[in-house]
This record gives structure tokens, sequence and C-alpha cells, in this order.
């Protein structure tokens, strides 16, 4: 077996610059296939992150009628004594922060300029809001004492033409089915960098949400966050004892779990377009070496070399150029992972509505999916080895010897 492979290092060293290319065409395809593993792993995790995080939590409490696309305020369709409710679930082991919210719908409005936004009844003092928090730009964030103040995104505000301290006119739908219309301060701007989230929401305390929309103390959700998201399922069990319905993020980001699973069927199909170019590039360079080396072929059997034994020189060839590939694709994989990872890719606003999409994507790199695709791509350069050599070990030797005169 040693034999055979100095053979057949040397023969692809008889070739240097198209060896050099063809394991650099396997280079490439694994640092394409690691790349686009990394950005849509990166994208993924980050929505999720980001859906979970800004919108929807591990999980939440709400009425068994609430309809979030309402944003119901029939005190029917909301939870009484949310303070209470929350503080109980924040007592479990599992949980990292409970809090009520309010929903609400409503209209700001700047001399001629108008935007329809979903308001935040948040309390301020709460864990769960340092993401908007770490997010103002300009301004500073609401206090539960605020009676005047709110905070808006940074698209919002540059639509409308806000700085802070600008007085707007919000109005807002109410319980009992009126518009109440109040003016208010603007006391920060921020930015999750997330602009279908940024150019939406607005934020109130809660109490002042509650007397605006005349809720009192009614919340439409107890919000839940996790110190471990794979301890949501436990988590459930443990709250299905109460009247109300417990909502994981799944159930509240059902658009963004197809979106994933649609790109994960998508890119599978990429991947094998890659490798069916890759496994090309080595087929036609071992066809090539088979017929510029059909005489020497014919000499080998002629002295008593089996098919066998020609078979595996070939396979052994392309195990070298897989194995260089493999090498250097892992290597330049590597670096451009890293580069995405630190300067990202900007795609600003993609449009997208129902799921929560960063403006900046940025790859995410596993040692599983470097691991899984460099061995993909080492088998699938063998298997490309596997005709020519076959092609080389049936050559007759006297036909193989005649074909080069």
């Amino acid at each position: 077996m040693i034999q055979i492979l100095k053979m057949a290092f040397r023969d692809l060293g008889r070739n240097r610059r198209r060896s050099f290319f063809s394991a650099l065409a396997v280079a490439m395809g694994l640092t394409l296939l690691i790349l686009m593993s990394s950005v849509v792993a990166g994208e993924m995790g980050s929505a999720v992150e980001s859906a979970i995080n800004l919108q929807s939590g591990h999980l939440q409490l709400r009425a068994e009628s609430y309809n979030e696309n309402k944003s119901s305020l029939k005190y029917e369709d909301l939870i009484a004594n949310p303070d209470e409710i929350a503080g109980k679930v924040a007592a479990l082991q599992q949980v990292k922060a409970a809090t009520p919210r309010l929903y609400a719908s409503g209209f700001l409005s700047s001399g001629n300029e108008s935007a329809g936004v979903r308001i935040y009844g948040i309390d301020p003092q709460s864990t769960v809001n340092e993401p908007y928090k770490k997010g103002v730009i300009s301004g500073d964030f609401i206090t539960a004492d605020d009676r005047e103040g709110l905070v808006i995104g940074k698209p919002l505000a540059d639509k409308l033409s806000l700085n802070v301290g600008d007085q707007i006119d919000l109005s807002v739908n109410t319980s009992n089915g009126n518009v109440d219309e109040q003016k208010f301060t603007v006391r920060g701007i921020y930015t999750t960098g997330t602009y279908g989230f940024d150019n939406a929401i607005i934020f109130l305390p809660i109490a002042k949400a509650q007397a605006i929309t005349q809720t009192e103390n009614h919340a439409s959700t107890i919000f839940v966050l996790l110190k471990d998201t794979a301890s949501t399922d436990a988590v459930v069990q443990a709250l299905q004892g109460t009247n109300l319905k417990v909502q994981t993020w799944k159930d509240l980001n059902t658009l963004l779990v197809q979106w994933e699973q649609m790109a994960q069927s998508y890119i599978a199909f990429f991947y094998l377009i890659i490798l069916a170019i890759t496994a090309s590039v080595i087929i036609n360079t071992l066809i090539m070496s088979v017929y510029e080396r059909t005489r020497e072929i014919g000499i080998l059997s002629a002295i008593g070399m089996r098919g066998g034994r020609i078979l595996w020189l070939f396979l052994a060839e392309s195990t070298l150029l897989a194995v260089g590939g493999v090498i250097m694709g892992v290597i330049l994989g590597l670096l451009a992972t890293y580069w995405f990872n630190v300067n990202g890719f900007y795609i600003g606003n993609m449009g997208l509505t129902g799921m929560l999409v960063s403006d900046r994507i940025f790859a995410r790199l596993t040692m599983d999916n470097v691991i899984r695709l460099s061995i993909m791509t080492f088998i699938v350069t063998l298997l490309a080895g596997l005709y020519p050599a076959i092609m080389a070990s049936r050559m007759q030797p006297v036909e193989a010897l005649r074909a080069e005169k």
C-alpha cells in the first residue's frame, strides 16, 4: 500500500498545476459549504434569539380567548392580577424572569405625518427589558412612574422626524372600543438592529398603558424568559395547573420555524450542486490522467500488475487530492467564516413580516458542521475517482499499448 501511495504521489506530481487546481476545486467547494452552513446557522440563530428576547420570550401565559392579531383589550381576554401570577411563575427554578405585558394598537401623529404602531406596556424595571435598554441610542429609557413619556424605535423616529424631547400625539384603542388620544414626550430612541421590530414598537410603562387603554389591573400576557431553552417543555408541564393558555416560543413563532425548515431544505439542494461540481472536476482530472497514461497502464498490466492494484492506484490519487483539498478547504472556510463573524453582511430591511430578521447577517461556526461537511466532501471526492479508476483497471494490455502508438 505504501508503494501505491508513492506511485500516486509521483503521478500527481507529473502535472503539478493540474493537480493543484483540482485540489483547489475541492477546497473551494468545501469552503462554500462551510460558509453557507455557518451563515444560515448564524442567521437562524440570530432570528430565534431576537424573537425570544424581543418579542415572544420562551413562554407566554395568556387567557384562552386572547387574540394576538387583534390585540384584544376586553377584560375577558386579559389576565387579571398579572403581577401576582408573574411572581408565582418567576419562583420556578428554571425561570430567569417573568413579567406582565399589555399590548395595544394605536397611531402616532406628528404634524402631517402619522404611523400605525404596536404599544408594549412593560415594567421598565424587569430584567427582560435589557435588550431594549441597551439599544437606546438617544435620550433615556422610560421609568415606571413616567406618565407622559414613551420610547420609540429609530426607523419610526426618522419617518416622523422626531427627536428626544419632541411632543407627539398617540391615539390608542381602549377596552370599551373607543379611541383615546393623548400627548406624549419622546424620552428615548432605541434600535435593536431589527428593522421589523424597531419600525413598529413603542414602549410605555405598563401602569400608563393600563390607564390609557382603561384596562386597570390587567395584562395581555405574562412574558417568561428561561435560564435554558432546553427546559421549555419542563416549565410548560409545571404550568399546566393554571387556567391560562401556555404557549412556547415555537408556538409564537410558527413562521420562523417553518422558514428554518425551508432554509435547511434549500441549503441541502445547494450542497448537492456544489458537491456535484466538485466531483465533476475530479472526474475530469483523473480521466485525463488515464488517457495520458494509457501506454503506462498497458505496460504495468503487461508486467503483471493486476487490475485491482491499478484500481487502487487511481483511488490513491483521488484520496491524495481529497486530503489536500479538504485541508485547504477547512483553512479557507475558517478564515471566511471568521471574517463574516467579525464584519457581518448588511441586508437591511428584507420586507419580511411575522418574524424578526436582523439587519446584518453574521456567521456562526460549529465544529459539528465543519467535521460533517469535511467528511462529506472527502467521500464525494473518493467516489468521483471511482469511475476513472475502474476504467483504468479494465484496460487490456494489448489495446492499451496500441492506443499510444
